[in-house]
């Protein structure tokens, strides 16, 4: 393993464990709605498709892509079936929405899925459907803060416990091609680390006011920076082309404020 990988996994570790443990604090301090939309924003996505033009190319970041913008999609009904099914019990809610996230995800892998305009309308496809289902189905409200004793002991295990998840997910990305490259730069660890976290600070409640947000949030922002980077990196080049990418995706940020704001209850 090259020196050069393992800084990406080191990176990966602390943006990812730093990101996670800081959302979920905001969460739990000013509610669901805010703490959702700070997890959402890009994050772990920048790290994994920059070390992907540097160890790579350029042009195999921008291929990796492809298929960014429908795995979120995908990622939206791995979230749904968390949303529906928490009520059950952690263990059971997360063993059924990583069976439909692989029941979901294999097709792409097996037919190694290149077409970008087929990822993006399948992506906003399952954003509508993810929203729609949230909204008018399965009704859950925003949630206000939670009062939570904090301790050292506790905030580092949030962190370790997110690191970890992130830096597998960061591995796994080492030993596939493009097309599971890409899929495991946004395989749904922010969204589970966040579930279990949130689901053992504040409830099935909490939890479930918080990933809500935070998956319109992912989608939207990580779809947007994905897309700017298939033309930023061919434009511009890995510096310049993150730089204009992390510009581009504001417009995603205030889109999703504004539906976090104005439409999620």
């Amino acid at each position: 393993m090259d020196n050069l990988f393992i800084y990406k996994l080191l990176q990966s570790f602390l943006a990812g464990s730093i990101w996670i443990t800081l959302s979920t604090l905001i969460a739990e301090k000013y509610g669901s709605k805010i703490g959702g939309f700070i997890g959402g924003l890009p994050s772990t996505i920048i790290i994994a498709l920059l070390f992907i033009g540097i160890t790579q190319s350029p042009a195999a970041a921008v291929e990796a892509t492809t298929v960014v913008p429908l795995t979120m999609g995908i990622n939206g009904i791995f979230t749904l079936v968390y949303l529906i099914s928490i009520k059950r019990g952690l263990a059971l809610a997360l063993l059924g929405s990583f069976a439909a996230w692989i029941l979901l995800v294999a097709p792409l892998v097996i037919s190694g899925m290149d077409s970008f305009p087929l990822a993006a309308a399948g992506w906003i496809i399952l954003f509508v459907f993810y929203l729609v289902a949230v909204e008018r189905f399965a009704h859950i409200p925003a949630h206000g803060k939670v009062e939570v004793h904090y301790t050292t002991a506790q905030i580092v295990s949030r962190g370790l416990f997110a690191g970890v998840l992130i830096a597998f997910s960061v591995f796994m990305s080492k030993l596939a091609g493009p097309v599971l490259g890409g899929i495991f730069s946004v395989f749904p660890v922010i969204f589970t680390s966040t579930m279990v976290i949130s689901y053992r600070s504040g409830g099935y409640k909490f939890s479930r006011a918080v990933v809500k947000t935070l998956v319109v949030s992912g989608m939207i922002n990580v779809g947007v920076y994905s897309i700017a980077v298939r033309y930023t990196y061919a434009a511009w080049g890995l510096a310049w082309g993150t730089v204009a990418a992390i510009a581009i995706s504001f417009a995603g940020a205030w889109l999703s404020f504004f539906i976090i704001r104005k439409i999620l209850k």
